[in-house]
């Protein structure tokens, strides 16, 4: 059941609004877009914790979307007015499963016999290691098309994005990680969670292909900026079939997220499929 709602809501973000030919430049045109969205989650998580202990690595992914889901909430606005337009983008998710993740490694300020000491830790010492996550994503951007041809159009796209996320990792290894000598530098199990709040600037391009005169037609977007984060990619492209009422398609989405390499987020990443309907008025 939660299978099909997804298949039913899921593409609706990545649809740009279309353009509608024979409506005057001073006439708004609005769509709004609730979605779910089922994207496969990979990336690597580096905690800071106090001195003296090790800083855990922990992989996470690549997992399903759907195999951690708590609660979502998804929805997308945007309003066109000539060739200028603003777009909205809310997303919420909560989610965990056990056994998603394993530490990686344990790293930090250990102090050991010949000075600091890097502890990896053995793939096998992993029982069962959860990590919750609670994100919200919200962008803003304005657009302005460079060139329009029926019902195929190019927007250049500007913008800001927030991303918020709260993670906790939960791990219980075989065995405790200690350093020559017998010092215990990490426990064999325990809790760690940390938070991170991104505000980065985005430019690209989004748009829309017509194929020939059929209803059918190729939406894409692409955008990358930077601030709080080194880098973060927002690319989806699909194929979306219009009513008088809007529209229908399928979409695949890739959102990326690369801080620093002390930072929390590393090559964190959400990247799946979406299909959709999208009101339009």
């Amino acid at each position: 059941m939660r299978l099909l709602i997804a298949i039913v809501l899921c593409g609706l973000l990545l649809a740009p609004a279309r353009s509608f030919a024979g409506e005057s430049a001073d006439d708004w045109r609005f769509a709004i877009t609730p979605y779910l969205w089922l994207p496969t989650i990979e990336g690597r998580l580096k905690y800071d914790l106090p001195p003296g202990s090790g800083d855990p690595s922990v992989g996470v992914g690549p997992t399903d979307w759907l195999e951690l889901l708590n609660f979502a909430l998804l929805v997308n606005a945007t309003a066109r007015k000539g060739d200028f337009s603003v777009s909205s983008d809310f997303v919420y998710l909560s989610m965990s499963r056990d056994g998603d993740s394993e530490i990686l490694s344990v790293e930090g300020s250990i102090s050991g016999p010949g000075g600091i000491i890097d502890v990896p830790v053995d793939a096998a010492l992993n029982l069962d290691t959860q990590t919750d996550l609670k994100g919200l994503q919200w962008s803003v951007v304005l657009g302005y098309t460079v060139h329009a041809e029926e019902e195929s159009y190019v927007d250049l796209i500007a913008g800001v994005r927030y991303f918020g996320v709260d993670l906790e990792t939960a791990w219980n290894l075989s065995a405790e990680i200690t350093v020559p000598g017998g010092t215990e530098v990490f426990p064999a199990s325990g809790t760690v969670g940390a938070s991170e709040s991104l505000w980065d600037v985005v430019v690209g391009v989004r748009g829309r292909w017509s194929v020939g005169e059929s209803r059918w037609s190729v939406p894409y977007y692409l955008d990358a900026g930077a601030g709080d984060s080194d880098l973060t990619l927002n690319a989806s492209i699909g194929l979306l079939y219009d009513f008088s009422w809007g529209g229908a398609g399928l979409f695949y989405r890739h959102l990326e997220y690369d801080q620093p390499d002390d930072d929390l987020l590393q090559n964190f990443s959400f990247s799946g499929p979406a299909l959709g309907v999208r009101l339009t008025f």
